[in-house]
């Protein structure tokens, strides 16, 4: 398939500098990691040139401020524990971090220590340790006592409208750091355009990662391996009979299906094809069998597998699943979890193992990867958008998964799963309102999630698995997405993919006013945060952090194509000692990184557990490779390959408007929220029970004509065109 790609010439002019940062493979010259004192004179403008009748060009003048200038920050991430300065429950009384400093309650952390050093300002926190709406609430009343807040791209975008927050896109000629970044990733321009008239910008983005995947399949490795991999058949002394057949087939029943895969060892990329004119569809056959042995239908598999494929995968079938050359699809996961629920005794020695559960039962944020997943197993579009349930469709008009009846036929499907006993029984039913420790307990065998959290579970330390046990990611489902092919297109793609969050800093036009020093320095400071210096210290912290060679340069490693710094080996030891290996706890606890800006994966990856790093790097690869296709954060030929904006220029009239539907808002029936409720997410437990969705067409229709989704995609559809006539212009 011809790759999507960007029709904006604008992009041509920053072609080299959008390789620099978005790690298109050029190498970035660590060595040069010295950030120059913050200017305090207005250079001098250049001369007229007397020989040309050619206008000179026009230099927008640098920013500049006294030295000293101090930045009122109510900044942060969320809580007391992850703002600029320590609290009193991270440092007790006094922690030594790993640059050989001793912090105390009060005192910056390590990074905004780093950042007055750089620009020559002085941090006053100012943050009261809330969310981004809440701590933009308490200071909107008092502007004048704060020159940076916090605050959602709402309230933010809402409150710049009316004057309060300062309008950055007047001053991008001055943050070329900055506006690189966003010349570079058109989309995530148009996610921060405030007002389509005059293109205001009244936050910097924050990204949790950005052009990088997400959320991935993980699954217990060892137990596909002992499944389904050696010579002759499967035997085991007792299993469990599978139940009677709900599933039905997803994938073709006959015929021949091409793939591109990647090569078993990464190598480059082959032709690997599903061959049902021989082997069948597995789900097809094991229906006809109906409830089985636990043996047999592993056998069943096992002979599938080598038939479908032509002995492609050898005597190591479980590649079909984990390998790098994986080529997996919902009908043969389905196929699996049956073997694996019915092998309870060859799997964990006991007679219950669950197929699919969710990290918290009782965690509706963490209930809604199911619908997820299953937008990633049947193609199905909006279910991991990156605002509300939206994608584009070929056309470029906005749909929304919500109103989609291939959206309930997925959940349908999954409900199929689920009445066969293979989604988790706390899941389906969390009477207790507990978590069950499913990996931890051995009983568990995959769930959709973030692999570097999920995969911690495999560190010796953690005390979880035996030798040989691995919970790990795997690659990416081969569905039939409907990208505008005829007949649709087979091939892995993941809408999971980083964009901006919702989240940003603003800077106040009160606590600024009537001082140049004041917003040039919080300018400078945005700006400087998307240098490629100023990314590497918001990610990971002061070079004390990071491994250096002898000549002082860094030591590094290549991550998604881009040479990027290894952290010190104390950082690594200091991290697990105060955070147990989460990376973002700890950056964000200790040493004050990734509250905000663009935050790089490449420190994450490297605290990941060397199990974890396994599938992970195979996905990567594959990434690399083009063998897994993902949203783009540019305006792309086709736009269905486009990631949506993560908000939309809406107006005040129009966001009033669209409150007024309330089953469709952040609080309504598609919550996402911990303590909310979700209709996919119910579906998936009880099937059609909600009254007036008795099928997938009736519950769309519903969605669309009685909770007001035809008036809702107007309005997005709207602001959607204005942004882009807007950027058009640029």
């Amino acid at each position: 398939m011809k790759k999507s790609r960007t029709i904006l010439a604008l992009l041509l002019t920053v072609a080299m500098f959008a390789t620099l940062l978005a790690g298109c493979g050029q190498k970035i010259d660590v060595d040069s990691y010295t950030q120059p004192a913050a200017q305090t004179e207005t250079p001098a403008a250049s001369e007229t040139p007397t020989d040309t009748a050619a206008p000179a060009e026009t230099t927008a003048p640098e920013l500049s401020y006294a030295d000293g200038t101090t930045l009122r920050m109510a900044t942060g991430y969320n809580s007391t524990k992850t703002g600029l300065s320590f609290d009193a429950e991270v440092a007790g009384e006094g922690v030594t971090l790993a640059d050989g400093n001793v912090y105390r309650a009060g005192d910056l952390k390590p990074t905004w220590v780093e950042v007055q050093n750089v620009l020559g300002i002085k941090i006053e926190d100012k943050y009261q340790g809330n969310s981004a709406a809440k701590e933009f609430d308490y200071w909107k009343e008092r502007m004048g006592d704060v020159d940076m807040v916090s605050g959602t791209a709402a309230k933010l975008t809402e409150y710049g409208e009316q004057g309060v927050v300062v309008n950055i896109a007047e001053y991008l000629d001055q943050m070329p750091n900055f506006k690189a970044y966003l010349e570079s990733n058109p989309i995530v321009r148009l996610s921060i355009t405030g007002n389509t008239d005059t293109g205001a910008i009244y936050f910097s983005p924050y990204f949790d990662g950005v052009n990088d995947i997400e959320r991935m399949p993980l699954m217990r490795v060892d137990m596909v391996q002992k499944l389904l991999d050696g010579e002759g058949e499967f035997t085991a002394a007792a299993s469990n009979k599978t139940a009677a057949p709900v599933y039905q087939p997803y994938m073709p029943t006959s015929g021949k299906i091409a793939i591109d895969t990647v090569k078993l060892d990464g190598s480059g990329v082959e032709t690997v094809t599903k061959d049902y004119d021989t082997a069948g569809n597995i789900i097809e056959k094991m229906n006809a069998a109906g409830s089985m042995d636990g043996v047999a239908a592993v056998n069943m598999l096992r002979t599938y597998i080598d038939e479908c494929y032509g002995g492609y995968y050898g005597t190591e079938r479980s590649n079909l699943f984990c390998g790098q050359n994986a080529c997996w699809d919902a009908d043969e996961l389905v196929a699996l979890l049956r073997c694996v629920v019915a092998n309870p005794q060859t799997l964990n020695g006991t007679d219950s193992i669950q197929g699919l559960f969710s990290r918290e039962d009782n965690n509706n944020q963490r209930r809604v990867d199911m619908f997820r997943f299953a937008g990633s197993l049947f193609g199905v579009r909006g279910m991991e958008a990156r605002q509300d349930y939206l994608y584009f469709d070929t056309e470029g008009k906005l749909q929304d998964a919500r109103q989609d009846v291939a959206a309930y036929e997925a959940l349908e499907r999954m409900n199929s799963i689920a009445k066969e006993g293979l989604i988790s029984v706390n899941y389906m039913d969390n009477a207790d309102g507990k978590t069950k420790q499913y990996l931890e307990n051995d009983s568990g065998f995959m769930h959709y999630d973030y692999n570097s959290t999920q995969t911690l579970y495999n560190d010796p330390s953690q005390g979880v698995f035996d030798e040989g046990e691995s919970y790990r990611a795997v690659m990416v489902p081969v569905a039939c997405w409907q990208d505008g092919t005829e007949g649709g297109n087979y091939m892995r793609f993941t809408e999971s993919w980083r964009s901006v969050k919702t989240d940003g800093w603003g800077i106040s036009s009160e606590g600024v006013k009537d001082n140049a020093d004041k917003l040039n320095a919080a300018l400078k400071l945005i700006d400087y945060a998307y240098s490629p210096e100023g990314m590497i210290l918001m990610s990971y912290g002061p070079d004390a952090f990071i491994k250096t060679n002898a000549d002082g340069s860094y030591s590094t490693f290549i991550f998604n194509g881009q040479e990027m710094p290894e952290i010190a080996d104390a950082t690594r030891a200091e991290l697990w000692e105060k955070a147990s290996g989460n990376y973002t706890n700890y950056a964000r606890q200790y040493l004050g990184s990734t509250l905000s800006f663009a935050k790089s994966q490449a420190f994450e990856f490297q605290c990941t557990s060397e199990v974890g790093r396994i599938g992970a790097g195979y996905i990567s690869v594959a990434i690399g490779l083009g063998t897994i296709h993902h949203p783009e954060l540019a305006v792309t030929e086709n736009p269905w390959y486009m990631s949506i904006p993560t908000v939309l220029p809406n107006t005040k009239a129009e966001n009033d408007m669209l409150n007024q539907y309330t089953q469709l808002t952040s609080n309504g029936r598609f919550s996402s929220s911990k303590d909310g409720e979700n209709l996919f997410v119910n579906q998936i437990v009880n099937g059609y029970a909600e009254e007036g969705m008795g099928n997938a067409q009736a519950s769309a229709t519903k969605v669309a004509d009685e909770w007001g989704g035809k008036q809702y995609l107007t309005l997005k559809q709207d602001a959607w065109e204005r942004v882009l006539a807007y950027y058009n212009t640029l």
